[in-house]
């Protein structure tokens, strides 16, 4: 019998349409877990305000990345993933790619693995860094789906990795290609959230002791799924094999949504003040993201640089994410062995 491995990223539209975009927003940001306020404020402010005026702006966002040949990069790079995973795992594996939006679902691909007959379950959500909305949504719909299951296999799931050796060596390597030394300055800029989802998760495995302040740099039991946490660590690790100084570089958050407190530093204010202290050249990772999308792609790469240059800088040049790289193959085949 085979051993299954399911890879799940966070989602994409089907195509950049409006009504494909809208389609997208509304499950996504229905989720209890993105949202997390009541199911009646969360009801109306995402049905009747948020995808309404805001699936028209995605839209046009989307088209500027969107491929006439491959489509979603999100997608298309994770499809190239799972194929050579499964090249690498061999015939003992039956490999397949959901995601936690939209198509391809993770209802039809567990299907598909338990069709297979799988001996094992193997559960990787591709987010190095754990969030209730993002982890912690994927894993819970994952448990929605196979709860039904006459027969549930062994199970193995990963609810982060963002330590993982073999990971940061990826990033590293993604770095090195760059002339460090070229840069005024670096940022590693991780997707934000709301400062509360911080909290809910403190007060429920960190016996409330973040503070959103230097607890973040060192890891310890209590924050172990802190997010904010797990993107320091991250950082610390990459930062390390590439002997970067302390100076040299800054941990920021990017994509807020919303008038609520979100956690800091924020990316778009990080530049301002690099811009202001005469920085001209400035080099991003986005280490929360292994497969490049709107927000690395668009948001770095068009937004900030536009909005760098006209703080006074020059260019703002975005590390590509780890897509279907070899070396980023290889790390999940030991993920997966191990």
């Amino acid at each position: 019998m085979k051993t299954g491995v399911l890879l799940i990223n966070l989602g994409t539209p089907d195509n950049p349409s409006t009504p494909a975009v809208k389609k997208y927003l509304t499950e996504f940001l229905n989720d209890r877990r993105v949202i997390d306020i009541s199911a009646i404020g969360r009801f109306f402010l995402v049905n009747l305000f948020i995808v309404p005026f805001r699936s028209a702006k995605s839209s046009k966002l989307y088209k500027e990345i969107w491929s006439d040949e491959t489509g979603s990069p999100l997608l298309h790079n994770s499809k190239q993933l799972k194929e050579k995973v499964q090249t690498k795992l061999g015939n003992n594996f039956v490999v397949e790619l959901a995601m936690r939006y939209q198509t391809p679902d993770i209802h039809t691909s567990l299907e598909n693995l338990r069709k297979q007959k799988v001996k094992k379950l193997i559960v990787l959500p591709l987010y190095p860094q754990y969030a209730s909305s993002s982890t912690g949504s994927t894993l819970e719909k994952v448990f929605d789906e196979i709860k039904g299951w006459e027969v549930i296999p062994e199970l193995k799931l990963y609810s982060n990795f963002f330590d993982n050796e073999d990971l940061i060596d990826c990033f590293v390597a993604n770095g090195k290609q760059f002339d460090l030394n070229a840069y005024d300055h670096i940022l590693f800029s991780y997707h934000g959230l709301p400062e509360r989802q911080i909290k809910k998760a403190s007060a429920h495995y960190g016996d409330n002791a973040c503070s959103l302040g230097s607890c973040c740099e060192t890891m310890t039991d209590k924050n172990q799924y802190c997010y904010r946490a797990n993107c320091f660590r991250t950082t610390q690790l990459i930062v390390q094999k590439l002997n970067l100084p302390k100076e040299k570089y800054t941990i920021c958050f990017q994509s807020r949504l919303g008038r609520s407190e979100w956690i800091k530093p924020y990316t778009d204010q990080i530049l301002k003040e690099r811009a202001a202290k005469g920085d001209k050249k400035i080099l991003v990772f986005s280490p929360a993201f292994v497969a490049d999308c709107l927000e690395t792609i668009y948001e770095i790469g068009e937004e900030y640089n536009h909005a760098f240059k006209q703080y006074g800088g020059e260019k703002i040049t975005l590390v590509p994410s780890l897509n279907s790289n070899d070396n980023w193959v290889d790390a999940i085949e030991k993920m997966i062995l191990k």
